[in-house]
């Protein structure tokens, strides 16, 4: 596959005198957990896409979401891995464009606690302070917190800046609870001091899009790159921490299910 894919290239002239390996791809990446996490966890992945494409892959996040908004809204990515909310706001401007998705994923909200909590039902949190990552986590804070406002339930919202913060504060006690995601929450040094209190129906996995500006060729190769991992054995070992099995291709009409709710419970800050 690693052949097929550089032949490509050839085909399409974009490797010539070694000149390939000095474009830069930038790949950012949301900060949910800490950039010591994420670098262990992803950089395998740009080393790899640099090695079946031959561009510089480049890892890349930001110190927290709202940093990594701004970036976005600034094109500073070339390529990025962003929540389903941030792929709906972004697609618009600077015009970031689906390309691909995790196979077979949906993404589902949680709220968890410590494991030695006595709290059992949602109703329990009335009036209580409950971490959230940012406002703009869409799993982990906006549907979350639209379920609490649905049901009636007051609540004050801290945002703590990353899915693993929100963890560790509510082990540490920090708070009753907090919001998350199953995949950062599985991966979570803390997993075992907490327990899930509740869960949301599935939404749309977060999405790899390219920014407007990107060269449609080099953008089809990252692509054919991209689906191609979880067909190898390589690749498969790489995705294995991130807690997927391959991506599969995506558009942009996948995360018309996030616009209608973001439209009808009116949750963007």
């Amino acid at each position: 596959m690693v052949g097929m894919i550089r032949w490509g290239l050839l085909v399409m002239g974009l490797v010539w005198a070694g000149s390939l390996s000095a474009e830069v791809i930038r790949f950012g990446v949301v900060p949910q957990q800490s950039a010591s996490t994420l670098a262990k966890n992803w950089a395998p992945l740009c080393r790899w896409l640099s090695e079946q494409t031959g561009l510089t892959v480049r890892f890349e996040t930001a110190p927290n979401i709202p940093e990594f908004e701004q970036r976005l809204a600034e094109g500073r990515y070339q390529l990025a891995y962003m929540n389903p909310y941030h792929y709906t706001q972004f697609a618009g401007q600077p015009g970031y464009q689906a390309l691909a998705r995790s196979e077979g994923k949906q993404l589902q909200g949680i709220l968890v606690v410590r494991r030695d909590s006595e709290l059992a039902d949602l109703s329990q949190l009335q009036g209580q302070p409950l971490a959230f990552p940012s406002p703009g986590a869409f799993a982990a804070s906006m549907v979350v917190r639209g379920e609490l406002s649905q049901q009636g339930i007051p609540f004050t919202a801290h945002y703590v800046a990353s899915h693993d913060s929100v963890y560790q504060s509510v082990a540490a006690g920090l708070y009753p609870a907090g919001g998350g995601i199953i995949r950062t929450f599985n991966t979570s040094e803390v997993a075992p001091q907490l327990k899930i209190l509740w869960r949301s129906a599935g939404y749309p996995p977060h999405a790899i899009a390219t920014h407007s500006d990107l060269a449609p060729e080099l953008r089809e190769v990252l692509g054919q790159a991209l689906l191609a991992m979880g067909q190898d054995p390589s690749g498969r070992a790489i995705l294995a921490p991130l807690a997927m099995s391959g991506f599969e291709q995506a558009q942009d009409s996948d995360w018309d299910p996030v616009r209608r709710l973001t439209e009808q419970t009116e949750l963007m800050e």
